[in-house]
């Protein structure tokens, strides 16, 4: 139990703390929000040197908000961060030459106390509904539009409520709404409660014409600095891809990050954990690009220019493609 005590210790002190960079390695500075999933493979890439075997240096640079890390990265305070894919299209469009590659496919659900009456999407006509994210949410957008489809126009025909994430999963927990749309991962905490899915956002993009589950964030880098650091970057998707390999494997790797996730239960940890897996990106970069262009074009339709800019398409370059071939 000392043992395991310590290795506790060893691990939240690895995932936080900065780890000075030897002669041989190189740095990399990446953006991260503190309760972040990065923060949990940085634990591991670092308990198994990982980055010491690639010869990187990941500096974690440690901010409050994605905006944040949107700053440091057109500052040159960070050389990556995570983000979603139609921010960097937008960004492109507008000149500014970012790229994107998979980091997870995790999204959010429509999530019912496990009583609700309410069985399919079409039954929140008339209900009170809650939108982590605010009216420009891209899984509130997919929700709407895929229900518009079907003759159900959400956005008037139920009564939305904008909020912070834990704020709303709180309202819904204690029964002030009827549903409530909120991230992945606070929708794992409210599955553990016993909250009943009513439907995940993953479910309504295959009516869009998509092929499989579609990674809507990434790791969003400067496209001038990954070609000038093409065998830097690779080495560090790599040692993501192990880290990533690893707690889609090992479920006793998830007791050890356990702190890091903050999960207060054994049943809010194994939800955390089933959902990061299910979100962990198989396939190529063209299959996801190919689905990302479908959704852009719905996200397009219904967002408008507020959401993606000036591009009636996604923006060429895009996707980062480490092999010119893939």
């Amino acid at each position: 139990m000392i043992q395991l005590g310590r290795l506790f210790i060893a691990v939240i002190a690895c995932a936080l703390l900065p780890i000075p960079a030897s002669s041989a390695a190189e740095t990399v500075k990446v953006a991260v929000q503190k309760t972040g999933t990065f923060a949990w493979e940085l634990a591991v890439i670092r308990a198994h040197q990982f980055d010491k075997q690639a010869d990187i240096a990941i500096d974690a640079v440690e901010l409050a908000s994605p905006e944040a890390g949107k700053i440091a990265l057109r500052a040159g305070n960070a050389d990556i961060m995570v983000s979603d894919w139609l921010w960097v299209s937008r960004e492109r469009a507008l000149g500014a030459k970012l790229t994107f590659s998979p980091y997870s496919s995790a999204l959010g659900a429509v999530m019912v106390p496990a009583n609700s009456p309410l069985r399919t999407l079409a039954d929140l006509k008339g209900r009170k509904l809650a939108v982590a994210g605010g009216p420009l949410d891209k899984s509130w957008l997919l929700l709407q539009a895929a229900l518009k489809r079907d003759g159900v126009e959400l956005k008037s025909q139920a009564t939305i409520t904008y909020g912070a994430p834990p704020l709303l999963a709180a309202k819904l927990a204690d029964g002030e709404m009827d549903a409530g749309l909120n991230y992945w991962n606070f929708c794992a905490a409210l599955e553990a409660k016993g909250f009943r899915r009513l439907a995940g956002i993953e479910d309504i993009l295959p009516a869009f014409g998509a092929k499989g589950r579609t990674a809507m964030i990434g790791y969003v880098f400067d496209e001038e600095w990954a070609s000038k650091h093409r065998d830097l970057v690779s080495r560090f998707l790599s040692v993501t891809a192990k880290a990533k390999e690893i707690l889609g494997t090992s479920d006793a790797e998830w007791q050890t990050i356990a702190p890091l996730t903050g999960a207060p239960d054994e049943a809010t940890l194994r939800a955390y954990r089933d959902r990061y897996r299910e979100g962990i990106p198989r396939r190529s970069v063209s299959e996801e690009e190919t689905d990302a262009r479908i959704l852009y074009g719905v996200l397009a339709s219904i967002g408008g220019r507020d959401l993606v800019g000036p591009a009636a398409e996604i923006s060429p370059g895009t996707y980062y493609r480490a092999d010119a071939r893939d």
